[in-house]
């Protein structure tokens, strides 16, 4: 059976190359970044540990719309090598999956500029889980082989976990990248890291909802924080090629990502015009010119989400319905932030006290590199940051209902990490140390809270509601939390329907 183009196209080798290109630019620009992540190695192997331990709580299943749509494209394109997603939406809509959000009705009445099935996904997740349903197409048939009833279909379960599965290891990876950036701008990362990954909705997009494209999402923003921080304290060429090649990424992943590129955009344009002032127009031509380069392969490397859209809409750009539910000027952000039904800070205090960090290296330096560059790094992300509260104000949808947490935001993972731990590293005195992790411990729990009542049914998923959702989480889920714990161990399906329905082929299928 031939493969499908995502394994063929001319960005494979880009993306097949990367973590060598990545890693020879830190050698030459910056070899502390990854020699400090070589170092406290207990800490690290207690990381890989809560990792793997966590590895029973993954869900492997798809429930909502979007889960759906990001699947159809993988599937699709393995199996059928095209992007008609008929026979998708079909498989899981005779199921009933998703129908209590209008699935059918939208996605099997409703058609492109083209005469195509909708999908308002992007093609990066189906790109990223493409080596582990590789995995698991050979894992079914050897199955077959060896007299085990699975349907290699694409749909059974072996499939399904491959996503479920993919989306972890690249939600883990998001962190251990996190931890790595906070280490070398600020000496500390490991607590930060853990406490972002247990006090923020990436803990759920992990394991609950892997399907979706959040905890990929993280990885490939942190991947991009990274690669920008390893290559901008020289801006080589080669290092910018690969910036631009990891910016294609991240814009295919989601599309709202590609205003993370606020932040390197304004750190390279600090650097030209440091050059133009002090006299040196030769590295300004150059850094022009390198830029040029990053940017033709980010145009190249974008090549498969290109054709996507063409194919599926018949133009480069999302689906008019997407772009119907924009207003640009962002008259949602303040809500998005601040709304106690929906805002980020409620569902998510922590981040709070991780902007506070990044402000804090904003106003202090680092005592790791010089406070200019410091300073400039927190300007940099804190414009992220911004970027992400414009996007996400700008979407009329912007309250996510009917989802855990301002999911949008899951992408910022790396900035909060960062954040934390200037955070973590100023509370020198005992009292306020003490003080600021009971902080975060609690910040923590609220999350882990809001989780047990989202999934449990003991909160209303259209909206928070502070009191009650408070008064649950610490007085409610401590006195049912042994029983839950046992439930989404032993007896998962009692939260959900029953997940076997996908082992149900469809009619003709092998």
């Amino acid at each position: 059976m031939s493969r499908p183009w995502i394994a063929s196209s001319s960005c494979t080798p880009v993306y097949a190359t990367l973590y060598n290109r990545f890693r020879y630019s830190a050698a030459v620009t910056s070899p502390g970044l990854f020699e400090d992540a070589r170092r406290f190695g207990a800490w690290w192997i207690v990381v890989l540990l809560l990792w793997i331990l966590s590895l029973p709580a993954v869900t492997p299943r798809l429930y909502a719309s979007d889960e759906i749509q990001y699947f159809a494209y993988l599937r699709s394109l393995w199996f059928d090598q095209d992007l008609s997603f008929d026979n998708e939406y079909r498989y899981f809509a005779d199921r009933g999956i998703a129908e209590a959000y209008g699935f059918r009705e939208t996605f099997l009445e409703l058609t492109t500029e083209t005469g195509r099935r909708i999908n308002f996904a992007t093609i990066g997740p189906a790109i990223l889980w493409a080596p582990f349903y590789a995995v698991a197409d050979g894992v079914a048939r050897g199955m077959r082989v060896v007299g085990i009833p699975v349907a290699i279909d694409g749909f059974s379960r072996p499939y399904l976990a491959a996503v479920a599965y993919g989306s972890v290891f690249y939600g883990f990876l998001a962190v251990c990248l996190s931890i790595i950036a906070a280490r070398w701008l600020l000496g500390r990362g490991h607590l930060a890291g853990v406490a972002v990954w247990l006090g923020t909705p990436l803990l759920f997009y992990m394991y609950l909802a892997p399907g979706m494209a959040h905890a990929c999402s993280a990885f490939v923003v942190s991947l991009f924080v990274t690669t920008w921080l390893t290559v901008r304290q020289g801006w080589s060429t080669r290092g910018l090629i690969t910036l631009g090649a990891v910016a294609a990424l991240m814009a295919m992943v989601r599309e709202q990502d590609v205003f993370f590129v606020v932040g390197p955009a304004i750190d390279y344009l600090w650097s030209i015009r440091d050059g133009w002032r002090s006299g040196d127009h030769t590295r300004v031509v150059t850094y022009l010119k390198r830029l040029a380069a990053g940017t033709v392969m980010a145009a190249v490397c974008y090549v498969p989400q290109v054709v996507a859209y063409l194919t599926l809409n018949g133009r480069i750009g999302p689906s008019s319905y997407v772009e119907n539910k924009m207003v640009w000027f962002a008259p949602y952000a303040a809500s998005v932030l601040i709304s106690p039904q929906h805002g980020l800070f409620v569902w998510t205090p922590l981040v709070i006290v991780a902007l506070a960090g990044v402000g804090l290296v904003l106003a202090t330096g680092s005592a790791r590199i010089p406070a200019t560059q410091a300073r400039r790094i927190a300007v940099c992300l804190l414009a992220m940051f911004a970027a992400q509260v414009y996007i996400s104000g700008s979407v009329e949808s912007w309250t996510v209902a009917g989802t855990f947490g301002q999911r949008r935001f899951v992408g910022t993972t790396i900035i909060l990490v960062i954040g934390l731990a200037a955070i973590m590293q100023s509370s020198v005195r005992q009292l306020i140390r003490g003080a600021m992790l009971m902080t975060v411990v609690i910040c923590m729990w609220w999350n882990l809270g809001l989780m047990a009542q989202f999934g449990a049914g003991l909160m209303d998923r259209q909206r928070l509601e502070p009191v009650r959702n408070a008064y649950n989480t610490f007085v409610v889920v401590p006195r049912v939390l042994p029983a839950l714990a046992y439930r989404y161990l032993f007896d998962r399906p009692s939260f959900y329907q029953d997940p076997e329905r996908y082992e149900d082929p469809p009619p003709g299928s092998p």
